[in-house]
């Protein structure tokens, strides 16, 4: 078609806490290893193939700086590699059931399990950045970053929040080769000003939840300048979006596709799909692949239509030809959703053949898709689309700590470097309080509490974090460098990302 009737964006969120020496399982190291062989290996998989194919602009992939350092982590790599043959021992093991639809689950387990293993030892021995500076640089993919650990910046205050980014900015100059001008907001959240932090790092485009944008009466059909900034914020929008992934509703629901929350607890395998909503666990039929994937192509021509008429709806209205941004967690896409990777290969080919120009946020504002300026409030994509997943009643003693610990860190960091001879130098110690600071006030902690999604973990992490931050606050403060510099170096043993931060960052944003 030589007239398209507007722009399609897809924004996939790629992110997990740090996880490295914390736990295996159930919770900690075994959520990397499971999205790292069902989401992440297929969904580069299949960009891969798409850039064989000669496509461009396909889609923008916001990786938060945290998971970048363990996707490129030697030990994370080695421990990857460990699953991976773990995971074809437990295949083997269902293969021998006597039952035979669990024989052929087990059997198609096994291929998978086989078939990830060889992708990973193909594309993935030296980490995940050679990979994405690759399809960067070749046109394929827009890269956004992130702050570095994922903290929920409208509740930081405003020196960790600036340090946080520049730290981010320079982590993902080390890794891919450039600072990305674009931003995933961590939880899409959002509070005036901050797009005046957002350009100060370098970043002139960032995503918003749908209603952020509605409250603020424009419309998500379009982007929109922050204020009187030049920093342009994109909004989620959630009619097309909920059509694949809902609280209560989405494709991945779906009767074929395979059950996520039923588990064969003896081989570690989800054998069985969905069959109904309200079907329970022990009466669900066993998987089907061949239907599943009947509905995976049937599910991407209905996306297909339902972005098409979005797009003319809009576009009846506007002025400008019309913009739908959908975005997801990329975990979605295989760990979730087992097909949601095979959904994605279709729903990314069909588009451009039905009149619909695919690019990334960095290709629309090139288009020239941003209509004007907006004044955005307070946002975000969680419950209720306001703060209360990260500030509310349940997580009100986490919010309170963490307040007082950065006010804590900023004012030793202050006096320790207002001495000229440690100024000159990077202190151990000191990078190791600004490290442990950002890993307290990852916004993981307070969701999965609120959520009731592992919050004893969550707690824990939280709690541990704080103390460690706190201990090398009181000894740092103390006087006593030798200590100081032994206790850093005994939490660097597991607490290590960003070797090249240095708290010397945040001195800068200091008033």
């Amino acid at each position: 078609m030589t007239n398209p009737i507007g722009t399609f964006c897809l924004v996939l969120h790629t992110h997990l806490p740090w996880l490295a020496h914390h736990g295996s399982w159930p919770v900690g190291e075994e959520w990397l290893h499971q999205a790292w062989a069902t989401s992440y290996l297929p969904v580069i998989s299949l960009l891969e193939t798409l850039a064989e194919e000669g496509k461009s602009d396909v889609l923008t992939l916001g990786i938060s700086p945290v998971l970048a350092a363990q996707l490129d982590d030697p030990y994370c790599i080695n421990e990857q590699r460990t699953w991976h043959a773990n995971w074809q021992l437990r295949a083997q093991g269902m293969a021998g059931s006597r039952e035979a639809w669990r024989r052929e689950g087990g059997t198609r387990e096994f291929k998978g399990a086989i078939a990830a293993q060889q992708d990973f030892d193909k594309r993935w021995q030296r980490g995940a950045s050679p990979i994405l500076r690759r399809l960067s640089e070749g046109g394929v993919i827009e890269i956004l970053g992130g702050p570095a650990t994922h903290s929920f910046q409208p509740l930081s205050k405003a020196a960790t929040r600036r340090a946080a980014l520049l730290i981010g900015q320079n982590d993902s100059l080390l890794r891919r080769g450039n600072r990305p001008t674009g931003i995933w907001a961590p939880e899409c959240a959002y509070t005036p000003g901050l797009e005046l932090d957002y350009a100060q790092a370098g970043i002139n485009h960032f995503v918003v939840d749908g209603p952020t944008m509605n409250s603020a009466g424009r419309s998500t059909g379009a982007a929109w300048q922050v204020a009187n900034s030049e920093v342009v914020a994109f909004a989620r929008d959630l009619e097309v979006t909920y059509r694949v992934w809902s609280p209560r509703k989405g494709y991945p629901g779906g009767k074929w596709y395979r059950d996520f929350h039923t588990f064969d607890h003896e081989w570690g395998v989800r054998p069985v799909r969905v069959t109904g909503r309200s079907t329970p666990s022990h009466e669900k039929a066993p998987y089907d692949p061949e239907r599943a994937m009947v509905a995976v192509e049937r599910d991407a021509r209905d996306f297909v239509s339902v972005v098409r008429n979005r797009l003319l709806e809009l576009g009846s209205t506007m002025k400008q030809p019309p913009l739908v941004v959908a975005a997801y967690d990329t975990e979605l896409f295989g760990h979730w959703w087992h097909e949601g990777p095979k959904w994605l290969a279709h729903v990314l080919r069909l588009l451009p053949e039905s009149g619909v120009t695919v690019t990334t946020l960095q290709g629309a504002m090139d288009l020239g898709q941003v209509a004007g300026r907006v004044d955005l409030a307070n946002g975000s994509w969680g419950s209720g689309k306001d703060w209360r997943v990260w500030e509310g009643d349940l997580v009100q003693d986490v919010v309170q700590a963490n307040s007082g610990l950065e006010v804590e860190v900023l004012d030793t960091l202050r006096k320790h470097f207002d001495d000229p001879v440690h100024l000159r130098e990077r202190s151990i110690a000191a990078d190791q309080l600004a490290r442990e600071l950002l890993l307290t006030l990852a916004s993981d902690w307070a969701f999965m509490i609120t959520k009731d999604s592992a919050a004893q973990y969550a707690r824990r992490r939280s709690g541990d974090h704080l103390a460690a931050t706190k201990d090398l606050i009181r000894l740092i403060s103390s006087g006593n460098s030798a200590a100081a510099r032994a206790c850093a170096i005994q939490q660097q043993q597991r607490d290590y990302a960003f070797g090249h931060l240095d708290a010397r960052t945040f001195i800068q944003f200091l008033d």
